[in-house]
């Protein structure tokens, strides 16, 4: 594949999908026997296993282009089950830092999803993945929320609208979104969502919530953690639980 780096030969059939590569080997290292397998461009990925049957994990890189690029190569490549695993911001104010979210549905604000199919089109997650994820959230005692969450393509399109010529648009959606009970926005999830149903792959998404600017502005307690292996570890659990389902 022209992207990844690589074709069919590494056995794997289910993927954990980081956007960052510096989080693939941390990933990889809950798995058994991990091993570096591919690196190209912002695409890393290592191979492993988990009850004894081969697991792949490899950076999306940042926002929906990437990560479409990225899921198309890999179902050639014989992957059918993707596992977004990542961080996000809060909206819903019941959304704290430190909480997992398991995205259901991803409101598609972003561009790539919208060269596959018209925007009316949903972005969902499969629900089979989506109910290992959250069965594999309770196992491990997490405190998580399972629901909507917005997908956006510009990071500082969120955090300074104002200075956007755009502005207006960009917070009177937002507004929208959070009216409507959006719990976290993030960059990945609705291209990923997308794509798979276009292919007819199977996705999920699960996210660490780093903190909540919709608390924070309320003048509320607004907890920031940057770790991310409560996520991580629900992936990995949520895929454990699809091999022996």
């Amino acid at each position: 594949m022209y992207h990844i780096g690589f074709d069919s030969c590494h056995g794997a059939t289910r993927a954990i999908l980081p956007g960052d590569p510096g989080r693939v080997e941390k990933i990889a290292s809950l798995l058994d026997n991990p091993r570096f397998h591919c690196q190209n461009r912002e695409y890393t990925t290592w191979l492993g296993e988990l009850e004894g049957e081969t697991v792949m994990v490899i950076s999306t890189g940042m926002g929906g282009p990437s990560t479409a690029i990225c899921v198309e190569e890999l179902y050639q490549a014989g992957i059918r089950d993707f596992i977004r695993v990542g961080t996000c911001g809060g909206m819903a104010q019941k959304v704290i830092g430190g909480d997992v979210v398991i995205a259901t549905g991803a409101i598609r604000m972003e561009g790539t999803s919208k060269e596959y199919v018209p925007v009316e089109f949903p972005a969902v997650a499969d629900l089979n993945i989506t109910n290992a994820l959250v069965g594999a959230a309770r196992s491990l005692g997490l405190n998580y929320h399972a629901g909507i969450i917005q997908c956006k393509d510009s990071f500082y399109g969120q955090h300074e609208p104002g200075r956007m010529p755009a502005g207006y648009e960009l917070l009177d959606k937002w507004d929208a979104w959070v009216k409507a009970g959006a719990l976290a926005s993030e960059m990945e999830s609705a291209a990923l969502y997308i794509v798979c149903q276009i292919l007819g792959a199977r996705a999920g998404c699960v996210l660490s919530v780093v903190w909540n600017q919709e608390r924070e502005k309320r003048g509320l307690s607004n907890p920031q953690s940057h770790d991310t292996s409560p996520a991580i570890k629900t992936a990995v659990e949520a895929i454990r639980l699809l091999i022996n389902s």
